[in-house]
């Protein structure tokens, strides 16, 4: 699969630091090693790097290639409201499980922080954010500043913790294994170098997907073992609290469709799109679906109590996203538009909630608002 558009590998830092890592592995690394490397080398890495990564494309801006200052949007930048809603859900959930802390995972900008502050107030007495990443923390600090005396930053989970926890994109940045499905042999896809560039490389394996593939075509799929992971070590060292995760994706049924023949595996640069995770790494970011029955079945067997699972849109209908919309502007409309209909935000992202059976409101003692109609956790 070599491609001659590719340009040599040896052209940055991260490129020559890959290189030498699949050097070390004898010439071969798993994707889930290539994209760890690719979004986490630290100073390197696609998210340890000074690049501005999220925020709205300016008005007019048609360029190419990030020109327009960032590279995609999130939902808590399209939007306050979002933020506003999501705290009416995870002020529920702080009262219910009897906790005062929040703890954000991959907080970006540090938009939804900001926005979660000022809505839950006094409710909470700490905000802990855990990010990897040197330079969108310090953008964090400046965003933050008025709160300094709230946000605490650490680098990784303790080894207990109370709280309201939340995650907003940040399950669908976690490195996955590729395999693929070639004339009816399982392998799995990695990288090695070949003629000074990146080059798919598959090998025999194990492996398989969670849910048997219809047919015998070729097909192409993620698994996800680190989401995974990180849901059970969450879990585990949680000991009174709730979770709510927010992401892309679909329950297993049809992640793993017949037809979804060529996975889910996507870079974003600049506001565009495109599937080739061996170009200009480190210049993009790397993303993959989340498989939703793997997270809650997870979240699931390691102790938490699933509290739902729906569409982003009905999520935030149920926390009162509308409430007071009829006296916002047109600008202020279409952009809640966006984080609620099917062909934006609201369909193709999801929402999964988990709770401790904590003694203030055992398991079952509480719904989240969140999922009061719509929930879809039997389809999971």
């Amino acid at each position: 699969m070599t491609n001659n558009s590719h340009p040599p590998i040896l052209t940055t830092g991260l490129q020559a630091h890959i290189a030498k890592a699949i050097g070390d592995a004898g010439g071969w690394i798993g994707f889930d090693r290539f994209m760890a490397l690719a979004l986490y080398t630290p100073g390197l890495g696609y998210y340890a790097n000074d690049s501005r990564k999220f925020g709205l494309m300016p008005t007019g801006v048609t360029t190419v290639g990030g020109a327009g200052g960032s590279d995609f949007v999130t939902a808590p930048e399209l939007s306050p409201r979002f933020g506003q809603a999501l705290a009416r859900q995870l002020a529920q959930a702080l009262q219910a499980t009897g906790t005062s802390e929040i703890w954000e995972f991959g907080a970006g900008s540090g938009a939804l922080a900001l926005q979660l502050l000022e809505a839950l107030g006094p409710l909470v007495a700490r905000y802990t954010i855990v990010d990897v990443s040197g330079s969108l923390v310090q953008r964090q600090r400046e965003r933050l500043a008025a709160h300094g005396g709230k946000v605490h930053w650490v680098s990784e989970l303790p080894a207990q913790m109370r709280g309201v926890v939340v995650g907003n994109e940040v399950l669908d940045a976690m490195p996955v294994k590729l395999l693929s499905r070639l004339e009816n042999i399982w392998h799995e896809r990695g990288v090695v170098v070949h003629q000074e560039r990146f080059t798919w490389a598959d090998q025999r394996t194990e492996l398989r997907p969670p849910l048997e593939v219809a047919g015998i075509h070729d097909y192409l799929t993620e698994i996800h073992p680190q989401a995974e992971g990180f849901v059970r070590t969450l879990a585990d060292r949680l000991e009174a609290g709730a979770v709510f995760m927010l992401d892309y994706g679909f329950p297993e049924h049809e992640y793993y469709h017949p037809q979804r023949s060529m996975g889910t595996v996507m870079c974003h640069r600049g506001h565009l799109s495109d599937a080739d995770a061996l170009v200009d790494v480190g210049s993009k970011d790397i993303t993959a679906h989340v498989n939703f029955t793997g997270i809650a079945l997870a979240g699931q067997d390691a102790g938490l109590q699933v509290l739902g699972y729906t569409g982003q849109g009905r999520f935030l209908l149920n926390c009162g996203l509308l409430d007071g919309l009829e006296n916002a502007g047109l600008a202020e409309r279409a952009m809640v538009q966006k984080l609620i209909t099917e062909h934006e935000m609201g369909e193709l992202f999801k929402v999964i909630g988990f709770a401790t059976n904590s003694p203030v409101q055992p398991y079952g003692g509480w719904q989240a608002m969140g999922f009061a109609q719509g929930d879809r956790t039997h389809t999971l």
